[in-house]
């Protein structure tokens, strides 16, 4: 992977793909660049793609102490070696940086969001003490249960859910990345989603929900577009927090090109 240094010092893994106007794909809670991988051969012919490992993740570095400034200018050294303003597209957690690297100023032309964590009027929020267990957790080393806490007391995944994706091949990537939950946390902070500072974010912005999604997610998504300017919801085929891939790269590269919402299917 190509590298780039942020302005703390840290070292940023990064990959480069495809031709065209830049993209920068920025993952949510668990994952690396390679969430992507699936994604990136969808806009390749039309983008180019810049896809990162987060700091504490993958070939990328960290540091001690965290703060979510310290990830926003991650994701600005990425924009910068795509060579100026690019577009971001980012989910879950991930979309709650991106929104909070926008209002901080980072340079992003476009803003596509994939079901950003907020918990609207209706639905109930994490338990207060929430980012306190998980530290606790992790102090102790209890890694499986980190993972276990956060997917069931944040993500509000059912036991039994949990136990099926603790069977599946990515729990090892799950645990092993534990450790950053506390970030993704921290950058989610009180869970609200933030309307008064998204009133005066002109940035075109899509905000994107899947059909099969949690009906919390789904509300999130179409409260964040709903408290900007400049935002427009789209509901795409999908299961629980995911979209066909097949989908969501025709539209994120028709987003990309300037294309209407009625055009993406045609990239």
């Amino acid at each position: 992977m190509r590298k780039v240094v942020s302005r703390d010092g840290t070292t940023i893994a990064y990959e480069k793909t495809g031709d065209g106007p830049p993209i920068v794909l920025l993952n949510g809670s668990f994952r690396d660049h390679t969430i992507f991988d699936a994604l990136v051969p969808e806009l390749a012919p039309h983008c180019t793609t810049y896809v990162y490992d987060r700091r504490g993740r993958g070939e990328s570095g960290d540091r001690p102490e965290y703060a979510v400034e310290r990830e926003i200018e991650d994701l600005e050294a990425v924009i910068r070696e795509a060579g100026g303003p690019a577009v971001v597209f980012a989910g879950s957690s991930g979309a709650n940086l991106a929104i909070e690297a926008a209002l901080a100023g980072a340079p992003i032309s476009k803003l596509a969001l994939h079901e950003p964590f907020y918990r609207v009027d209706g639905f109930p929020k994490p338990p207060w003490n929430v980012a306190k267990t998980l530290r606790v957790l992790m102090e102790e080393d209890r890694r499986r249960e980190a993972v276990e806490y956060y997917l069931g007391s944040f993500l509000g995944l059912t036991p039994d859910t949990v136990a099926q994706w603790r069977k599946g091949p990515v729990w090892a990537v799950n645990e092993a990345n534990a450790h950053t939950l506390a970030y993704d946390l921290a950058i989610c902070g009180d869970c609200d989603v933030p309307a008064d500072r998204l009133a005066g974010y002109a940035t075109q912005t899509l905000v994107l929900n899947s059909t099969g999604t949690s009906d919390w997610l789904r509300a999130a998504a179409r409260a964040t577009a709903a408290a900007l300017p400049n935002g427009r919801s789209l509901e795409l085929p999908g299961s629980w927090h995911r979209i066909d891939m097949d989908v969501l790269g025709r539209t994120l590269a028709g987003f990309t090109l300037g294309r209407a919402p009625a055009e993406f299917a045609t990239v």
